[in-house]
């Protein structure tokens, strides 16, 4: 199984949490940010993550490959421990917040290997989100404030942190709502005078060690 893998993806380190919780090995493939072979052979534009079977075949939608996982490796389940109702109201959640996500993963781009030690990748990344966005990155930057405000709106982070840090998990034991929320709420921390409860961090921590994987690892400074 191979796992095509981009630093600054959120939706790569769902799956990156994933396959580390069921300890399923795998070989971590980093292309570079405007490589394009690599997709080209399998088959699919340049996205991540992209995770290849060992059959060959390849999936791209990270929150459908959490119930695939299950599927084919039960053990230690992903989606068993949650209700029908938790696993929608997660997903909810996210369908909610990914406007507001997308505006503030932006700046974060520059601070992770393959975007932001390169000055091509670096120039090619701003010019991806100016296009995409319609405002560049550091006016997205400048803006973090309001994003975050109006995230927070959504997703209540002091109440969050006081519940993960009551019950350990989102239903007590990881689940693949807890790996949805890190992953998507871990690269906030990087935004420059955006802070996080620290009950919502030592959560982070906590979803890490139980799958052995540090979410850090692709970070410049570390």
């Amino acid at each position: 199984m191979r796992l095509v893998h981009l630093w600054f993806s959120p939706a790569s380190d769902r799956l990156r949490l994933a396959l580390g919780y069921k300890r399923i090995d795998h070989d971590l493939i980093i292309p570079g940010y405007d490589e394009d072979e690599l997709f080209f052979e399998l088959g699919v534009g340049r996205t991540a993550p992209v995770l290849q079977w060992d059959d060959g075949s390849v999936g791209t939608d990270s929150v459908a490959l959490l119930g695939e996982l299950d599927r084919h490796h039960p053990q230690p389940g992903l989606l068993q421990p949650l209700s029908a109702g938790q696993w929608q109201a997660a997903l909810d959640w996210r369908s909610r917040a990914a406007p507001v996500l997308e505006r503030l993963y932006a700046p974060v781009g520059l601070a992770y290997r393959g975007i932001g030690d390169d000055e091509a990748r670096r120039a090619a990344y701003k010019a991806s989100v100016h296009a995409r966005l319609g405002m560049s990155v550091e006016e997205l930057a400048n803006d973090r404030y309001a994003g975050f405000t109006q995230l927070d709106r959504m997703t209540h982070f002091k109440e969050l942190g006081r519940f993960m840090a009551v019950h350990g998990f989102y239903a007590k034991v990881l689940s693949a709502a807890d790996i949805l929320v890190t992953a998507d709420l871990f690269p906030l921390q990087i935004l420059d005078g955006v802070t996080l409860p620290i009950d919502l961090m030592y959560y982070f921590e906590r979803v890490q060690e139980a799958c052995g994987v540090d979410l850090r690892a692709g970070l410049l400074t570390g």
